[in-house]
């Protein structure tokens, strides 16, 4: 899991490698420049004609030194200032003077449209106010460009933080970002403007002490944390899963998160469901035990369940009424094995917080932002601005472990650190698809993975399977059972390859994200 910093940790750890490491500015700036310097001879850049965009900070600077970089390689260059020399910073104003000595083209004012590059350097990581007047000018000039775009670090109107737009922002086909992640160049809508992002090294590491708070990226990599398979073990050393799901002849949700479950690897699955649905799961599951409920028999049913399961899964298709209300009640007052509340589970918990607050057992909470947006009252477009924060807030308060589900997923961990998935695509937004994730989690708790990493590796397998089964089949026509059905697929490869390469580090190839 790659480390991820906002605006004011990047910063900080700038310093400390300036001012504590003695890594002088400077050089930190030059390794900058080469690492755009070389993405630009990509044959994906036309370096015909090659425009560099410079503000007057550091992220200017750099822009500065990979014109001078590109003219003493007799490209065809012109640099631009749009900002003020006055407020130039120590490194920025150097750079200028040396690009000057090595007689880098300077003009005032570009012919956009005659560029076949141009290299974003306008302003970095620490922008915190909306992008206007000539600035935001020339940032509109860039996107009518027919130059194919580079950023250097982040796209400049991006938020380091957030990902949101300040006003205007520079729609990049590539990004060259350095060091560590940034939340801007990972978040929509940020994303959308970073296009392809490569990750440099320029000499600038982890300082000393903790980072607050701790974000990851997770990985395919990271997909090496499921242990391998014991040869030696039976069904029930793979988990007893118990799913708490549907209700009177509703039970597709049930079926899909039954069916990830054992595709996660669970070794055995029960579902407690309205008695309406056995002869329809029976049929299509076969491998689940089917507990039925009938009346008032339901808390008899339950608490059989919880003796039996390792873990329990609560929610999907269950509904809302008096019957649901009392089972999710019982749950989280009854049990002491690690909980996974989805869909309606959710819904009834967002008018029963207090049963949240006395569970002892450890839970994981999976809501799209819809059902983020009920259960604490927040608008689901100030969700957005934010995920990182509000998945990790609700996660502090509540004491549960909380998957926020979006184009991005966020998992949110009670000691105020989270993980970012990135992966997966539009075909998953499909009815059924979280259901599959819910089972996905619970397979992965049945493989001996701790609740926090059951929750990561869940949302990471799951996307891998949903990606896996896009390229076979297609965004558009992508169903919930089809990531459930490549589940097995992708936990084999990985248990083989784990296997095979104990003990090594496993490197993988993160979709829209390259490592320099």
């Amino acid at each position: 899991m790659k480390r991820i910093l906002n605006s004011r940790q990047m910063q900080k750890t700038d310093r400390y490698t300036i001012d504590v490491m003695q890594m002088p500015a400077m050089v930190l700036m030059e390794k900058a420049a080469e690492a755009v310097y070389e993405k630009l001879l990509d044959e994906t850049f036309d370096r015909k004609r090659v425009l560099v965009l410079c503000g007057s900070g550091n992220n200017g600077g750099d822009g500065m030194a990979v014109a001078r970089m590109l003219a003493i390689h007799e490209v065809d260059v012109e640099l631009c200032l749009a900002g003020n020399p006055e407020h130039f910073t120590a490194e920025s104003a150097l750079q200028w003077k040396i690009a000057e000595n090595y007689s880098v083209k300077v003009v005032k004012n570009p012919a956009w449209r005659e560029y076949t590059t141009i290299i974003d350097a306008l302003f970095g990581t620490g922008l915190s106010r909306p992008v206007s007047g000539k600035y935001a000018e020339w940032i509109e000039a860039v996107n009518a460009s027919p130059a194919r775009v580079l950023s250097v670090d982040i796209p400049s109107g991006v938020n380091s933080t957030t990902g949101q737009i300040m006003g205007h922002a520079v729609q990049a086909d590539e990004t060259v970002t350095f060091a560590f992640h940034k939340p801007g160049c990972l978040l929509y809508p940020g994303a959308s403007y970073a296009g392809q992002v490569h990750l440099a090294d320029v000499g600038i590491y982890a300082m000393a002490g903790d980072y607050t708070p701790d974000f990851r990226l997770l990985e395919t990599a990271d997909l090496q944390l499921l242990p391998p398979r014991a040869a030696e073990g039976n069904k029930g050393t793979f988990g007893k899963v118990l799913i708490i799901a549907g209700s009177a002849d509703i039970y597709g949700a049930a079926y899909m998160c039954a069916s990830a479950a054992f595709r996660a690897g669970a070794g055995m699955v029960k579902v407690l469901t309205a008695r309406e649905n056995r002869d329809i799961l029976a049929a299509r599951l076969p491998e689940a035990m089917i507990s039925c409920y009938d009346g008032e028999d339901w808390r008899r049913q339950l608490d059989h369940g919880l003796q039996w399961a390792d873990y329990i899964g609560a929610g999907p298709g269950l509904g809302t009424g008096e019957r649901a209300v009392s089972l999710v009640q019982a749950l989280l007052k009854s049990a002491d094995k690690p909980l996974v509340i989805d869909a309606d589970g959710l819904n009834i918990l967002s008018g029963h917080r207090d049963c949240l607050a006395a569970c002892h057992a450890p839970v994981i909470l999976t809501p799209h932002m819809g059902e983020m947006s009920r259960f604490t009252g927040i608008p689901i477009q100030k969700l957005k601005e934010d995920p990182l924060y509000y998945s990790v807030a609700l996660a502090k308060e509540s004491g549960a472990i909380v998957v926020m589900k979006d184009a991005r997923t966020v998992i949110g961990l009670p000691d105020g650190s989270a993980r970012l998935n990135i992966l997966g695509n539009s075909g998953m937004a499909t009815a059924g698809s979280g259901d599959v994730l819910t089972g996905t989690i619970l397979g992965c708790l049945g493989a001996g993975l701790t609740p926090e990493n059951a929750a990561s590796i869940g949302v990471l397998l799951h996307a891998c399977a949903g990606d896996a089964a896009a390229k076979e089949l297609g965004e558009v026509s992508l169903m919930a059972m089809d990531i459930c059905s490549q589940l097995d697929n992708i936990g084999r490869e990985t248990g083989e390859h784990a296997v095979k390469t104990a003990g090594r580090k496993i490197h993988g190839t993160q979709q829209n994200i390259c490592k320099d």
